[in-house]
């Protein structure tokens, strides 16, 4: 943080009068945003690989000298750890549709407009952008090729697909895998492939600008379209996802000459399919490993995506298919919660308005003794206490046939999610243990059912393998 004042003074000649940390996103990288005596502020960032920065400062530099929508550069350490830009506003397209996404995919007017203006430019940010383009600085790769796809597709397999606990056979799946590679790695390849282009990278300065773009390199134009257009939490209609295609289409024939939109439409469900895998790969190591709950509850949309497309398309890759068919059988998601009373009741992320909630606090406390205040119900000295006490016991067993009889008619009924939570004072103790207990209880009696558990006051949040 010092090195970065410093960078700001050595910049603008004086020490900045406020810093403020910026919100978190899915990388290592620290954003700040630095403002001077006059109000007028700058972002800056301090980044954990050189590599990656010089790879951003660079690209920033080339487009803004083409006149494309970016910050500018203005500062950079002499390690390159640290640079500042230009402050493009606290407002990235991912706000300003958020009426839309909330309300299940029904989108204004003035959204639908910011969409296809956004859209509209990623033509000219693939092709003029790729103009002059020395890609050898891109980072971590210089251009989309078969090493990379290998690379994304096991990433999927990994962090994904083994811990659905979904039955494959690891070399057909390969092969299929290595073919999907090479269609993929077939199409021109001659553009700036943006790679994470979505609606938290574009901020509202007020017209669309574009951040986060270190990961991009040269290739294939149709990634950046299925990136974009199947988000996973947008839920955009098909007519709007087809109105937004065309906009692109149209607006990408000033650069390129582009196959007829029939073809288009087929190519780009491919990269749609592999777009949706990666995805899917990067939820799982984030959400699963990482322990990150805003990855995990991308999950069920983009698996919404996947069927989908699987319904609607067919692609040459059998086992594959048959592996991603029983990957989108939808099935009875029980999601288990602890949590603490003096901090709100979890909310319900399925939409369906919440589920059982149940009081611990009339149990005898292990919180009460100052052996047990710095464990959890999750630890040995605290489970022996509880149950040697025997008051947990009895209530567990009225909330498990309570349990059992709903969970058996809400598979009857082919329902998709159910929600149980547990109180207490600190969501600490008896919530932990009773949350666990259920949720081994369900995994257990009901291996159909996929088991989600969350200890909220903990940070734990995991499915049960």
């Amino acid at each position: 943080m010092q090195q970065l004042r410093e960078l700001y003074r050595r910049w603008r000649g004086e020490e900045p009068r406020q810093t403020e940390k910026l919100p978190a996103a899915g990388s290592n990288r620290c954003y700040y945003r630095l403002t001077d005596g006059y109000g007028q502020s700058v972002i800056g960032c301090v980044g954990t690989s050189r590599e990656e920065n010089h790879a951003f400062v660079t690209l920033a530099r080339h487009f803004f000298s083409l006149s494309l929508p970016v910050p500018e550069v203005l500062a950079v350490d002499d390690d390159e750890m640290r640079y500042l830009q230009t402050d493009l506003g606290a407002t990235s397209l991912f706000d300003a549709l958020r009426q839309g996404r909330e309300s299940g995919g029904r989108y204004n007017d003035q959204e639908v407009a910011l969409l296809q203006n956004t859209i509209r430019l990623l033509p000219r940010m693939q092709f003029v952008g790729a103009r002059g383009l020395d890609f050898s600085v891109c980072y971590p790769q210089p251009e989309f090729d078969t090493t990379t796809v290998m690379f994304d597709l096991n990433y999927f397999k990994y962090c994904y697909l083994k811990a659905t606990g979904v039955d494959f056979h690891e070399l057909r799946l390969e092969e299929d895998f290595r073919r999907m590679a090479s269609d993929l790695t077939s199409e021109d390849g001659q553009a700036f492939l943006y790679r994470d282009f979505q609606a938290r990278n574009v901020m509202l300065s007020p017209e669309p600008c574009f951040i986060d773009f270190q990961g991009g390199r040269r290739g294939p134009f149709y990634y950046d379209v299925s990136s974009f257009l199947w988000q996973a939490s947008a839920r955009y209609s098909d007519a709007l996802r087809q109105q937004l295609i065309d906009t692109y289409y149209d607006e990408a024939l000033h650069y390129v000459a582009l196959p007829p939109r029939a073809e288009f439409n087929r190519r780009l469900r491919l990269f749609v399919l592999f777009r949706l895998m990666q995805v899917l790969g990067a939820y799982g190591f984030r959400g699963y490993f990482e322990r990150k709950q805003h990855f995990i509850q991308s999950i069920p949309p983009a698996l919404d995506n996947l069927r989908q497309l699987i319904t609607d398309y067919s692609f040459p890759y059998p086992h594959l298919m048959d592996v991603l068919r029983q990957l989108t059988v939808k099935k009875l998601v029980v999601r288990v919660y602890s949590f603490s009373y003096k901090k709100g009741i979890p909310q319900d992320e399925s939409g369906n308005g919440g589920g059982y909630v149940f009081d611990c606090r009339s149990t005898h406390n292990p919180g009460r003794y100052e052996r047990y205040k710095q464990l959890t119900g999750l630890d040995e000295p605290v489970i022996r206490f509880l149950e040697d006490d025997g008051e947990i016991l009895t209530f567990l067993q009225s909330v498990y046939a309570l349990a059992d009889a709903h969970v058996k008619r809400y598979l009857e009924r082919g329902f998709t999610s159910l929600m149980f939570s547990f109180g207490c004072t600190g969501g600490q103790h008896r919530s932990v243990y009773s949350a666990q207990h259920l949720a081994e209880h369900i995994h257990q009696n009901f291996p159909s059912v996929e088991v989600r558990l969350c200890h909220r006051e903990q940070g734990i949040a995991e499915v049960l393998k």
